[in-house]
């Protein structure tokens, strides 16, 4: 039986537009001789799509488009579809994979395992399959299973996560063939994890495996695809393309036959979080309806990065940078901004704030002279936050926040300042990561785009004379190390200070992270590339009495 992996980028939400991409893919893949098509989990409606699912018309809209669109493509002797849809009786609300046949729906596989934990939340919205059963394919049978089922293997995890696993029913059952239809949203590492779960379950159980993920950016989340065929022997035969939409065709005979040539290891590493960000940034401009974007440009190398991974996603003639000096901005930092802006090919504009920052000092000291303090730190921020908002007001621009992860865990950031935007290109990502990846891009490039005084400068806001990161912050080496720890890894902070750091430091950092809740509560949606993000998959609250 030759399948075909459809392996698309729906938009949340989008019921009609995503219709007619499965149409046509399914359309490509019947002229390409495929005797079954299969689509991702909730491929239709997008994943996850969160409240929409409270919404009666919502699901009925997707029901109707099931019935009306898709499922009669499959008449007249055309290829069954195996599509992930949402599916509702007896007044409950499933997760499932709908085979249509025939013109109709042939066969319902609801999702077992529902996950409740980090970004996710599906317990909220849906109902555990009370049973799973294989499914004939061409006289091949096969387990039919969603995303997470596949996720609680007994002998691979320790502990497991949930009491069942319903792998040890489907398989059991003289089932040969493993289809799993997932939207496995992507952190660095999560890739190789799956090729070590997947050949895993392969070998103790003998079965071939079609492994199809979702792809694109989705809010904060953004699905790497990678989808991927295995054989019974846990050799991986091939892999669908990353951070892009792709149309595989597998052969099923060739599941249970040793590989030829099996696919290599995929190294993951800082390459794979470039092409993560420019995917993420790319769906987010224009799934929310955008097609320019604008930013500050300090100087520093945190809008430097924002600002090329923004020009390699969407274009640079769609970027505008804003150079915003103040009275403290060093000449170093406006040539880099400018040099920077010249190298990429964006738009950029020089808008000094010191008439601005003047006028209201005059309004707010009593002697009108600067008081060097916090406050007026802070509202040089928030001036050059309005000047990036007027423009995107003004003009249609998206605007991008170009905090870091560092900065935003501990507060040194300004609300309504440097934080104001629409998404936050890089919050997800450690300042020694910054580091790493605007090299990264530099020697992708083959020249110095983001400019190597940019690099290697000492870090500094430039809200003060002299001013350096240092004077608020540990290093930037020990502060992420800690972070790794307290955020990541949910560390005890006696477990950080047995690790090798002192007290003193540690409980400074972690005290600065609890009580910069209010602010990350407040701060543009953030794209999540590592195993603990800002946002949904952190739920701390504000207004607490509790210290680790």
């Amino acid at each position: 039986m030759r399948v075909a992996l459809s392996q698309l980028n729906p938009t949340v939400g989008a019921l009609g537009r995503n219709a007619a991409r499965v149409g046509e893919s399914y359309l490509t893949a019947m002229k390409s001789g495929a005797e079954l098509v299969l689509f991702s989990e909730l491929c239709l409606c997008g994943y996850p799509p969160k409240d929409l699912l409270l919404y009666d018309s919502f699901i009925q809209r997707e029901r109707e488009l099931i019935l009306n669109q898709l499922a009669p493509l499959t008449k007249n002797g055309a290829p069954p579809m195996l599509i992930g849809a949402t599916h509702k009786e007896e007044d409950k609300l499933y997760n499932a994979a709908l085979l249509l046949d025939n013109g109709s729906i042939k066969a319902v596989h609801r999702k077992s395992l529902l996950p409740n934990y980090d970004v996710f939340d599906e317990a909220r919205y849906f109902h555990s399959a009370p049973a799973l059963e294989p499914e004939m394919f061409s006289g091949l049978p096969a387990a039919v299973t969603i995303c997470e089922d596949i996720w609680n293997d007994r002998d691979f995890f320790q502990p497991p996560l949930y009491n069942s696993d319903p792998l040890e029913t489907l398989l059991d059952k003289g089932t040969r063939l493993l289809i799993n239809l997932s939207a496995s949203p992507y952190h660095l590492g999560k890739h190789r994890l799956r090729e070590e779960l997947l050949s895993f379950i392969a070998k103790k159980y003998g079965c071939g495996i079609i492994y199809l993920n979702q792809v694109g950016g989705n809010d904060e989340l953004i699905f790497d695809g990678h989808s991927l065929v295995l054989n019974n022997r846990g050799e991986l035969l091939c892999r669908a393309n990353a951070f892009s939409e792709d149309l595989l065709f597998v052969e099923t005979d060739e599941l249970f036959k040793p590989a030829h040539k099996p696919a290599p290891p995929l190294e993951e590493g800082i390459d794979s979080i470039y092409r993560a960000l420019i995917m993420g940034v790319r769906d987010y401009v224009w799934k929310t309806g955008f097609s320019k974007v604008v930013l500050g440009l300090s100087g520093g190398v945190d809008s430097a990065l924002v600002a090329a991974l923004a020009a390699d996603a969407i274009g640079p003639k769609n970027v505008l940078g804003i150079l915003m000096p103040s009275p403290y901005s060093s000449e170093h930092s406006i040539e880099d901004a400018l040099v920077l802006a010249e190298n990429l090919g964006i738009k950029h504009r020089i808008k000094r704030i010191d008439g601005p920052f003047e006028a209201f000092l005059k309004l707010l000291n009593k002697s009108g002279a600067p008081e060097l303090d916090l406050a007026e730190e802070n509202l040089q921020a928030r001036i050059r936050g309005s000047i990036v908002m007027h423009a995107s007001n003004r003009e249609g621009y998206l605007a991008l926040a170009t905090g870091n992860k560092s900065e935003l865990a501990v507060g040194y950031c300004t609300l309504y300042g440097d934080m104001a935007g629409g998404l936050a290109v890089i919050a997800d990502l450690p300042k020694m990561m910054v580091y790493e990846l605007s090299r990264y891009i530099n020697s992708v490039k083959g020249r110095a785009v983001i400019p190597e005084n940019t690099i290697t400068k000492p870090p500094s806001a430039e809200l003060r004379p002299d001013q350096k990161d240092e004077d608020s912050l540990p290093p930037y080496e020990v502060l992420d190390a800690i972070l790794q720890l307290y955020i990541e890894e949910n560390a005890s902070p006696e477990a950080i200070r047995k690790s090798g750091f002192d007290s003193e430091t540690v409980n400074r950092v972690l005290r600065m992270v609890d009580r910069a809740e209010f602010k990350r509560r407040q701060a543009a949606p953030g794209l999540r590339v590592t195993t603990r993000a800002f946002g949904s998959g952190r739920r701390m609250p504000i207004a607490r009495s509790y210290d680790l």
